[in-house]
């Protein structure tokens, strides 16, 4: 059944007809991604995973010479997580120098960012020009959230200007999403060990202490916490002091 203009309501949504399906190019991309992550997945260090995300994205976003990843925690302290060379490990610093930049636009506002000549934008008056003389033409930034207080932003940099294209942005953020769940697994089992590791430590603290003075676990921790806030100090710290020296600085 056709509509009055000849369309068939069956047919919405559905690909032309002169569609021929996925291309050979789109398997291949599909391909590598899935191979990308299956090999971020691997990684169980954080570090480890950032350093793979920076080299993958140049040797897969059309136009890339060099990439980074910036991040930001708790919205103050901004850093460069990982970086392919020196040029994209100096963008970064400049930066932090001027506070103004794509990659820090990215972050805030969430979005891509892509900038054809970075020397000539206006929109960045001090680091424009800065990068340009060092040879940044271009650059494509893309958000990358991470844990609920911290983001960032896979920044990648090319030499030429307006070097990133339509299908640089979509394989990008392909690679973005990928990385952004591997360095968030990543970053929950290092947690997760640090946490049971700082426990360790505070249960050998309170044994020491019930042996000591005789007192019950509770007790025990009582005084670890009483000492941590005295000190102003984690309860880690206070603990490891203890296991370590055998003492309690008050």
């Amino acid at each position: 059944m056709s509509t009055p203009g000849g369309e068939n309501p069956n047919q919405r949504g559905q690909p032309s007809t002169q569609d021929t399906g996925t291309t050979a190019a789109l398997d291949e991309l599909a391909g590598r991604l899935a191979e990308a992550a299956r090999g971020m997945q691997k990684q169980l260090d954080p570090q480890q995973v950032l350093d793979r995300v920076v080299s993958l994205a140049v040797a897969m976003v059309p136009g890339a010479d060099e990439a980074t990843i910036t991040m930001v925690r708790a919205r103050r302290h901004v850093y460069s997580a990982a970086a392919t060379g020196d040029l994209a490990a100096w963008f970064d610093v400049l930066q932090n120098e001027t506070g103004q930049g794509p990659c820090l636009d990215a972050m805030w506002q969430q979005q891509t960012v892509r900038v054809d000549d970075l020397a000539a934008d206006p929109r960045w008056p001090v680091l424009g020009p800065r990068a340009g003389e060092r040879g940044v033409g271009s650059m494509l930034c893309l958000q990358l959230f991470v844990h609920e207080d911290t983001l960032g932003a896979l920044d990648l940099l090319a030499h030429e200007r307006s070097a990133f294209t339509d299908e640089s942005e979509h394989v990008g953020l392909l690679l973005a999403s990928h990385a952004a769940i591997a360095v968030a697994d990543a970053q929950k089992l290092e947690h997760a060990a640090t946490a049971l590791a700082n426990r360790d430590i505070i249960g050998q603290a309170k044994g020491i202490l019930m042996e000591r003075f005789k007192i019950t676990a509770d007790q025990a921790f009582d005084v670890l916490a009483r000492v941590s806030q005295d000190a102003n100090r984690k309860l880690h710290a206070v603990a490891e002091d203890l296991t370590r020296t055998g003492t309690l600085d008050r």
